[in-house]
């Protein structure tokens, strides 16, 4: 079963992905203010380093709990050609 996938900054190509902020912007238009008035990452996206580059995790459960997030994300990884790892095991999760 997949628990979730892992975009990295890089392209299928192997070329580094620019903008470099792209894992902000994407989790940040995800985000939301909390009561507190702080930024609140959306459930199942969470911006992520996994050897020193910024990632983006993605839990499975995004693409029954809002399925327009898990639409965005999945073409903004499919149109910009960047690696996606899927995560079979919860623990795998960064």
């Amino acid at each position: 079963m997949i628990t979730g996938w892992i975009i990295e900054g890089i392209m299928e190509d192997g070329r580094k992905f620019r903008p470099s902020d792209w894992v902000e912007r994407l989790s940040t238009a995800l985000a939301s203010f909390g009561p507190d008035h702080r930024l609140r990452y959306a459930d199942g996206v969470q911006p992520c380093f996994i050897d020193g580059q910024k990632c983006l995790r993605v839990e499975g459960s995004l693409a029954e709990e809002n399925p327009a997030a898990y639409q965005y994300v999945c073409d903004f990884a499919r149109s910009n050609r960047l690696r996606v790892t899927e995560v079979n095991d919860e623990a795998e999760l960064p």
